[in-house]
């Protein structure tokens, strides 16, 4: 019968000896806890098995689960077991040691939670280090009862974990000790001085931002009056000399007026000249030649006018220069008011840059501070500029940003690009430190957020 006994306490013991030696060997607590969650099986039957540590605060949180390589913390599983064992020290005994749990002890908020998550008998194993601070829990499940030899089993295994659990810790704490006293040498001392070193070296800001190759001073050319586009005669960038007719209004309405004021004037004359022959005769025709010698003198001026707005029909050019524009399709058939600009007359070599640089990226800019655009069409080769003027307040870009508005000027030696050409402008502003650099936009979103 002894040796039955014997036989049968053998695999037990070899399985105590084997979790014994897993758990020394163990290099740091995660594969300690994975050891426990998975191999205690080998020891005491079991469904399922969560290993739980100590956060600083004292709270349990969830770590490991038995068949898992990782714990997802926002699973259902994961948000219900981490709120069920917050009840566990008002529902167990706080003394060391392996204690059972059935559901008929559970709250009764946590059964519905329980009947879906969890086998009907649990089993808590308290995890304590050598000096009797607990570094953590263990929780098993199965249908079966816990029975006492499986207990007694239990609370000597977890012992053994506690322990190794401590030595983990107290591995832990000496690494950041060896590494506090890494960093007292002298070699650390240096590293900080060469960071902060590197921290402080001037460099100057700058910021990118789209650009427009524009013309500075470009002349405005506008409707002159009133009226409909019938024919623009010149195309987009062609070069015109001064007197070239650039486009021309519909004159159909003028030319209607102008032909009923000339017969309304001939009609008038001719009154006039009967009213003048009839004084010869008749003396009270004396007062008509003044009324008749007014209105020939109305349709006159009249008739002037029109002609005025007849000769305004044709817009010339009054400059040598490059017609600015869009596509004459968008303009043909267009009704325009006076002073509506229609195009532009620029001067190649007045061209300039155009920026609009968002509110969000701005620097403290000076005027002449240095540009450089790199061209979409040539980006190895930069043409440097200086900045002409920047405005007052931000107004909507094209793009639809906030914005200023900032121009600017080529070096005299710098061949002038063709006006259209779009790039990259880079503008440099004020001196700072590197440091300043790297840490202004996080400070500035931190000012954002936090009002500080």
């Amino acid at each position: 019968m002894s040796n039955i006994d014997e036989a049968t306490k053998q695999p037990a013991l070899d399985a105590f000896l084997n979790l014994d030696l897993r758990a020394v060997k163990a290099i740091n607590p995660a594969d300690l806890s994975f050891i426990i969650v998975n191999e205690t099986i080998a020891l005491v039957p079991y469904r399922q098995a969560a290993y739980f540590t100590v956060s600083a605060v004292g709270v349990l949180e969830l770590t490991t689960a038995s068949g898992l390589v990782s714990v997802a913390e926002d699973s259902p599983y994961a948000i219900w077991l981490s709120s069920f064992v917050k009840t566990f020290p008002r529902i167990l005994p706080k003394e060391a040691g392996c204690h059972k749990l059935d559901f008929s002890e559970a709250p009764e908020e946590f059964k519905d939670g329980w009947e879906e998550w969890l086998p009907e008998h649990l089993l808590i194993a308290q995890l304590f280090n050598q000096t009797g601070t607990r570094l953590g829990m263990v929780m098993y499940a199965r249908e079966e009862p816990w029975l006492p030899h499986e207990l007694e089993k239990l609370e000597h295994i977890h012992q053994i974990y506690g322990s190794c659990l401590g030595f983990l810790s107290e591995v832990k704490i000496d690494f950041i000790t060896r590494l506090r006293g890494w960093m007292r040498k002298a070699v650390s001392y240096w590293a900080v001085i060469a960071i902060f070193v590197g921290l402080s070296v001037p460099i100057r800001l700058s910021v990118l931002a789209p650009g427009e190759i524009i013309a500075l001073n470009a002349f405005a050319v506008a409707a002159p009056q009133d009226g409909v586009i019938r024919t623009v005669h010149v195309q987009p960038n062609t070069v015109v000399k001064v007197g070239d007719l650039l486009f021309s209004l519909d004159n159909t309405t003028v030319t209607s007026r102008l032909d009923v004021a000339a017969k309304s004037l001939s009609i008038a004359r001719a009154d006039a000249l009967n009213a003048q022959q009839r004084a010869f005769n008749d003396l009270k025709s004396k007062g008509e030649i003044a009324s008749a010698i007014g209105r020939v003198r109305e349709k006159e001026a009249e008739l002037a006018s029109l002609k005025a707005l007849m000769a305004r029909v044709e817009v010339r050019a009054e400059r040598d220069g490059i017609v600015i524009y869009g596509d004459p399709n968008d303009w043909i058939g267009r009704p325009v008011q006076t002073g509506e600009r229609v195009m532009q007359l620029a001067n190649p070599r007045d061209a300039g840059l155009l920026v609009w640089l968002p509110v969000h990226e701005a620097l403290n800019l000076d005027i002449g501070a240095p540009m450089r655009l790199f061209l979409h069409i040539d980006p190895l080769n930069p043409l440097p500029a200086s900045l002409l003027q920047t405005s007052f307040q931000p107004v909507m870009s094209p793009e639809g940003v906030s914005a200023y508005r900032i121009k600017g000027e080529f070096e005299k030696e710098v061949e002038r690009p063709r006006i259209g050409l779009r790039g990259t402008v880079r503008i440099s502003g004020k001196w700072a430190t590197l440091g300043y650099y790297f840490f202004r936009r996080p400070v500035t979103a931190i000012r954002e957020w936090t009002g500080l």
